[in-house]
């Protein structure tokens, strides 16, 4: 069973504290824009004992809705000893096999198999919650139904998948959101014990966290605040002299604009959301540098018209009894800190978000 919030509500602990697992829910719903436009509304009014079996459900549900579609085939290539001639003649291999005096030729063809890289990690994750994970037991049967599509398919070592080397074309955009929650499950519930065996934690790993509170954050505003453009642009370094070859990009996380009214906001997720000095609580020094450095520069890129720049960090509040809050003008730029309760109703969220956006714009 997960835990529960103060007020009884399941919720899932991870490093940085206590989310309602529902809001997990609503966090991936905006992460992936795909789970409201495909029809998942009816997930928001079920109740989830623990993370493992909300992300059963989806995973159950939008593989189905890929097996209904056809699973991704892709070509492989295969050498083989035929005992008729396939695709090209592997002259070396036939050689070999008259040598032998067996009666084959080595040919090399092209084979269409549905055993390719993004197929074995939906099979390699389902296994993995069945085998490991904490699921109802109509979460169970939903996916050992499954797995009958996928016999032809091999199951992959978890922590071998090269996430950054998976692409998708044109033509299997629809794996996007399944694999999306099978990386988070993998790399952010995955941990191996002593003895080699798998087991899925019953909390989701910070880093992977931190990308969709970061995401979570960027498509709210996008869907939710049309009185700003939200975006996630580059800023570009203020130099005088123009030789800026050895210096780091400027990502921001997320940007609210209107005209040349400019608030940029910086997503953190922290198991701890303030640094410790000698007993002295302070905010993170790397932080606060962070985001004056992006609105400096994007104040200089702004000064040769009327323009308005500030800049907000805004933490995912932790289960600690000191969070970062404070508002601060320094060299003639608003800096906001704050922190966002994961662990509210998610209409406290919705909320507080686009309070926060309103007193920059409204201002």
């Amino acid at each position: 069973m997960g835990e529960r919030s103060s007020w009884g509500v399941p919720a899932v602990t991870t490093k940085n504290g206590t989310i309602l697992i529902k809001n997990i829910y609503y966090m991936l719903a905006y992460a992936f824009r795909s789970l409201e436009s495909y029809g998942y509304q009816e997930i928001a009014g079920e109740e989830f004992s623990n993370i493992h079996d909300l992300f059963a459900v989806i995973l159950a549900k939008e593989v189905s809705r890929q097996i209904k579609r056809g699973l991704y085939r892709e070509y492989h290539s295969r050498t083989e000893a035929l005992p008729t001639v396939r695709g090209k003649i592997d002259l070396q291999g036939t050689i070999g096999n008259k040598i032998k005096r067996e009666r084959c030729v080595t040919c090399e063809y092209d084979e269409l198999t549905e055993n390719n890289p993004l197929n074995q990690i939906l099979k390699t994750t389902i296994c993995l919650l069945l085998r490991h994970g904490k699921i109802t037991d109509e979460r169970y049967a939903e996916l050992r139904r499954i797995l009958p599509f996928f016999s032809n398919i091999d199951e992959i070592d978890a922590k071998s998948i090269a996430w950054e080397a998976v692409h998708l074309q044109r033509n299997n955009q629809s794996y996007r959101l399944a694999l999306g929650i099978c990386q988070l499950i993998l790399e952010g519930m995955l941990l191996t014990t002593e003895s080699g065996q798998y087991r899925l934690s019953s909390f989701v790993d910070s880093q992977q966290m931190h990308r969709l509170y970061e995401k979570f954050i960027l498509e709210f505003y996008t869907a939710e605040y049309p009185f700003a453009k939200a975006s996630s642009p580059q800023i570009t370094w203020a130099l005088d002299d123009g030789a800026g070859t050895l210096l780091p990009t400027m990502q921001t996380d997320i940007v609210l604009s209107r005209n040349n009214e400019v608030l940029i906001i910086d997503a953190k997720y922290y198991s701890h959301s303030m640094q410790y000095s000698f007993g002295t609580a302070t905010i993170h020094s790397a932080n606060l540098y962070q985001i004056f450095t992006y609105v400096k520069n994007k104040e200089a890129e702004l000064s040769d018209r009327p323009h308005r720049v500030a800049g907000i960090l805004l933490y995912a509040k932790t289960d600690e009894a000191l969070q970062p809050e404070g508002d601060y003008c320094m060299s003639g730029n608003q800096i906001k800190v704050s922190a966002l309760d994961l662990n509210r109703d998610f209409q406290e969220i919705q909320a507080r978000l686009i309070s926060i956006a309103n007193q920059f714009f409204a201002a």
